[in-house]
């Protein structure tokens, strides 16, 4: 995997891409997301994934080094944190019973790192450098939502999966921007975990539904301009302070 890192960071991330989907596809489509073999096979990949970074120091890179400091700047994500709740604005009701609750939550929470090492990580720093900005957050970001149609082959309706690609494209563009912005990708993983995992745990209601894809939607469009417009902090040198 390293030689293709080396060679093409796209088609690396491709790699891991194809690895996801053809670990994860089979057994959300026989067993769902509440089965320990889904738990067991995602920390497989996500173990893998994270020995890859640390062995080759790239947590850097990926903004897997540290949690942004100076959070004032990016409305400490308020905005982002309100809509990660948003699975259970219609209520509480926990999805499966027993170890089933457990399995599927600790699967959400790790597809939520898995994919945004992948997408927000090895995608979009492969691209960025190439492509710059503009054009690698929105290819990233409709890749991401676009991404989510593999979902029709694990048997999930297809109206279903439309709004989810929406709504996914909507959080792509809040997310990259966030990394891009932030250098980290803790918040991402974060959000994108929590999202998840609260979609375990929430009251179905096809009127709220739709309200929290509109509302994610709207606050992309506020939100991400507002994240990109901002200026990239400058690097203290370390001879140098603000005290002089």
């Amino acid at each position: 995997m390293y030689r293709l890192y080396q060679k093409n960071e796209i088609y690396f991330a491709l790699a891991w891409i194809i690895i996801y989907c053809l670990v994860s596809i089979p057994i959300r489509g026989e067993l769902g997301d509440e089965s320990l073999l889904m738990v067991l096979g995602l920390a497989l990949i996500a173990g893998v994934m994270t020995a890859f970074i640390k062995k080759y120091h790239l947590e850097e890179k990926y903004g897997l080094n540290k949690y942004p400091k100076n959070t004032r700047r990016y409305l400490y994500f308020i905005p982002v944190w309100i809509l990660t709740t948003g699975n259970v604005w219609g209520g509480f009701k926990l999805s499966y019973t027993g170890l089933a609750q457990v399995w599927a939550v600790l699967s959400m929470l790790l597809v939520g790192y898995i994919e945004e090492v992948i997408f927000r990580g090895f995608l979009f720093k492969g691209m960025l450098e190439k492509d710059g900005p503009q054009k690698s957050i929105i290819i990233v970001s409709l890749t991401f939502g676009m991404g989510h149609f593999v979902n029709l082959l694990a048997g999930q309706a297809s109206l279903q999966t439309i709004t989810q690609v929406f709504f996914a494209i909507a959080w792509g563009f809040m997310l990259t921007s966030i990394l891009y912005k932030s250098k980290s990708l803790f918040p991402c993983i974060f959000a994108h975990g929590m999202i998840d995992a609260f979609s375990k745990f929430g009251r179905e209601s096809g009127t709220l539904e739709w309200v929290y894809i509109i509302a994610t939607i709207l606050v992309a469009v506020v939100y991400c301009p507002y994240l990109l417009k901002l200026k990239d902090e400058k690097k203290i040198p370390q001879n140098e302070s603000f005290f002089k």
